[in-house]
């Protein structure tokens, strides 16, 4: 797994001008950069490269109707845009980020030139919908906290089910697992990982609070990998732990400091095709990324406004294609990278 970072093996996170405070933006944040963002930075072989961000359905070249445009100039209405997204997926070029500073889940499909912000869902309104996970078939799972349930919606946001409700206290981070068609969810308020069936029933669970192996000090965001090695950010313990899908811990690593290697907010987590883990890191406004024993390999972004950097990230979803997808949360925005060379692109619209 190290020997496509072997050669590169540079640690780009200078945390000393990254900061812990949040900085005030200077600017609207731009969408594509004027000169190639690369990481690690020249001679070195790239290995991340900065694709483009996405502020609302107009980036991706998505424009209102005729009658909404209509409506806005009569009303005074402005083009919509997120306000907080915590949580992004992608599948098949459809982009679902969940947007709890809109109350809301967006579905950016951009190679039907259509895009749905879902607000309400069977009567009840998002109250804070923080995470997202997609079947196969482009379905999508939104997890709210707020609501303390778990819902499954369509491609155009008509509910199919509630995926999960029962036995949940606050529901942080959600995985699909499309081999057993089991959810995953995190519940931070319990402690734990509770596993939901097809039919929105609970299978089975494990965890409770303390920091020994397989045990939880609030955990939040998931991701599986290729290999069906479920990821859980073990936020307050300040680590990863890796468990296969009956709940059997297989390693973990990480701990809490202010370096490289460290962490101080761990958020988003997910896999590339090479199995490299990638963690995002709140307060270091950093993507950091591991091999399975804890090596840091490899870093990008800092603290700001700009392509390439993050104020307050927080969700992280990397698709077949090796694009990485960060939630942008202060920033407004969703940002795209992509690990090693490809040649369809999410910020292109379609596929």
């Amino acid at each position: 797994m190290r020997t496509s970072f072997a050669a590169i093996f540079v640690l780009t996170l200078f945390l000393g001008t990254c900061g812990w405070a949040a900085p005030t933006p200077a600017s609207v944040p731009v969408v594509g950069a004027a000169e190639p963002l690369v990481w690690p930075k020249p001679p070195e072989p790239a290995r991340i490269r900065y694709e483009c961000a996405l502020s609302g359905p107009k980036d991706l070249g998505i424009a209102k109707s005729l009658l909404r445009r209509l409506i806005d100039a009569l009303s005074g209405g402005v083009d919509e845009r997120f306000v907080r997204p915590t949580g992004v997926a992608e599948r098949d070029g459809v982009i679902y980020v969940a947007d709890p500073g809109a109350h809301a889940l967006w579905i950016l499909d951009a190679g039907r030139r259509r895009s749905t912000k879902v607000v309400e869902v069977a009567d009840l309104m998002l109250v804070s919908p923080v995470a997202v996970a997609v079947r196969p078939d482009g379905a999508v799972f939104v997890a709210d906290t707020g609501l303390k349930k778990v819902f499954l919606l369509a491609r155009d946001g008509t509910l199919l089910r509630v995926a999960a409700q029962d036995n949940i206290e606050r529901p942080a981070g959600v995985a699909y697992d499309a081999t057993t068609q089991e959810l995953y969810v995190a519940d931070a308020g319990s402690d734990r990982i509770a596993v939901f069936g097809a039919n929105g029933e609970l299978m089975h669970a494990w965890g409770s609070g303390g920091d020994r192996d397989g045990d939880f000090n609030h955990p939040t965001h998931l991701a599986m990998d290729s290999s069906g090695t479920l990821l859980v950010v073990d936020a307050l313990n300040f680590r990863i732990q890796a468990f296969n899908r009956t709940g059997g811990f297989l390693w973990k690593f990480g701990h809490q400091g202010d370096g490289s290697g460290e962490f101080a907010a761990p958020k988003g987590v997910a896999a590339d095709s090479e199995g490299h883990v990638y963690v995002v890191d709140a307060l270091f406004d950093a993507v950091q990324i591991f091999d399975h024993d804890g090596t840091l390999l490899l870093g990008f972004g800092e603290t700001g406004t700009q392509a390439g950097q993050f104020w307050l990230p927080g969700g992280l979803f990397i698709n077949a294609d090796n694009e990485i997808f960060v939630a942008d949360g202060y920033n407004r925005r969703v940002q795209v990278f992509r690990y090693g060379e490809g040649s369809a692109s999410s910020c292109q619209g379609g596929r």
